[in-house]
């Protein structure tokens, strides 16, 4: 019979023993490991951007459209038959330049006519003259009555008159023989022809023959709020915005979202506020040389009303709300412990919020890792660089020599809606 070994038995227990010495080791070395974006224990390792004052150009985006800075409808002063159409359509044209030709024969007819009226009546005036000339002699001799003399005289000054309505039927014929020729009244684009040549057209007749836009320079009207125009005088009345002056400078974005490479100026406001809207109009004029604005562009205008000084800019990314509606942003204090900040923001500038309190100078807002962290709690902050584009981090700071490496987390938190400007 074989005989049975009785040590596995006696080292059963040290087995056991030495397996639970073995997990508790590797548990331990596992709690000693640090999550990625954790500085160390219960003290993360957040991105932040350091405040400070500064002065802030606040600028107020208006919807608009673009109208041509002068228009000329075209329609005949005469009547007739359109013989030619002079002009390229689409082209560019100069004031004075011909664009129709309506037939001419008959004006050319009135007028030769006139000027054979005016010869015959100047002719008369000769002999009317010494006539006058002879009777004023006779009556200082006694010769001829009075009354001849001043029928000699009547006779001469209507020869004269005679000739002064001549002349006025010449231009009168000369004019109308030139509008047959129909030229441009100002320099700018011109539009289709509405009439072909053989068409019979009359004098300021309600169809027009085409049109003419000047496009350069180009205006832009926008609309602006009258609760808007109210806060931007205050905010001036109470030193929270510095006037820009008279001369507002005006950039352009356009439908496609790019902005327009020249600078436009203000030329007009209005003097009253539209009853239904509640907007009052603005008038920009903008350089087109390259005629790449046309009327009737939807765009909106970047007006910079004023300078809000010693102001501060809040990354949105770093804002949030609370229940309340609120904006609120995490900040880390001198005494490297998180606060919750609840902040008054005014409107939006880029990828940021103007903020008129809640903040201060040298004041660390966290701007990504928002995650890790919460009111009263510790954390360590590396400075960080935001994209002033895309609102995003583009370069994070060395961490601290006292702090292990450490990857720093994503924020994931959505910015506060967009306040309206009232634009």
């Amino acid at each position: 019979m074989p005989i049975q070994s009785n040590h596995p038995r006696r080292f059963a227990p040290w087995m056991a023993a030495f397996t639970a010495a073995l997990l508790l080791a590797a548990c331990s070395q596992e709690q000693g490991k640090t999550p990625a974006g954790m500085g160390g224990v219960g003290k993360p390792e957040v991105g932040v951007v350091t405040l400070h004052p500064q002065s802030v150009a606040i600028t107020a985006e208006l919807p608009g459209r673009t109208a041509a800075s002068l228009i000329a409808e075209v329609r005949p002063q005469v009547d007739g038959i359109i013989q030619q159409r002079l002009f390229k359509e689409g082209a560019e044209v100069v004031v004075g330049q011909p664009l129709y030709l309506i037939d001419p024969a008959s004006y050319q007819a009135a007028y030769d006519s006139a000027v054979a009226a005016q010869q015959k009546a100047e002719a008369a005036v000769p002999t009317a003259q010494a006539k006058f000339d002879r009777y004023a002699g006779l009556l200082k001799q006694n010769v001829v009555s009075k009354q001849d003399y001043d029928d000699a005289a009547a006779t001469l000054a209507q020869a004269q008159a005679d000739v002064a309505s001549a002349k006025a039927s010449v231009e009168t014929a000369r004019i109308s023989l030139d509008r047959t020729s129909i030229t441009a009244p100002i320099a700018g684009r011109i539009d289709k022809s509405t009439l072909t040549p053989g068409a019979l057209v009359t004098t300021n007749q309600a169809t027009v023959l085409t049109t003419i836009r000047s496009l350069d320079p180009i205006n832009v009207d926008v609309t602006q709020s009258s609760t808007n125009l109210l806060n931007l005088r205050q905010a001036i009345t109470e030193g929270r915005l510095k006037f820009s002056g008279p001369n507002v400078s005006v950039k352009l974005k356009l439908e496609n979202g790019t902005i327009y490479a020249q600078t436009g100026k203000m030329e007009f406001a209005g003097a009253n506020v539209d009853q239904t809207t509640g907007t009052f109009a603005l008038r920009a004029e903008f350089p087109n040389p390259d005629r790449l604005l046309l009327p009737g562009m939807y765009v909106r205008a970047l007006v910079e009303e004023g300078v809000a000084q010693n102001s501060f800019l809040v990354p949105q990314r770093a804002v949030t709300r609370n229940t309340k509606g609120e904006a609120t942003a995490m900040v880390i204090n001198a005494q490297g412990k998180v606060e919750t900040r609840v902040l008054a923001v005014r409107n939006s500038i880029g990828n940021n919020w103007l903020v008129d309190s809640g903040v201060g100078d040298n004041d660390r807002v966290i701007v990504e890792g928002l995650q890790l962290v919460r009111p009263g709690g510790d954390a360590t902050g590396v400075e960080v660089t935001i994209d002033e584009a895309t609102g995003e981090v583009k370069e994070r700071g060395q961490t601290s020599a006292a702090s292990a490496p450490s990857k720093v987390a994503s924020a994931g938190q959505q910015p506060a809606p967009a306040a309206s400007t009232g634009n």
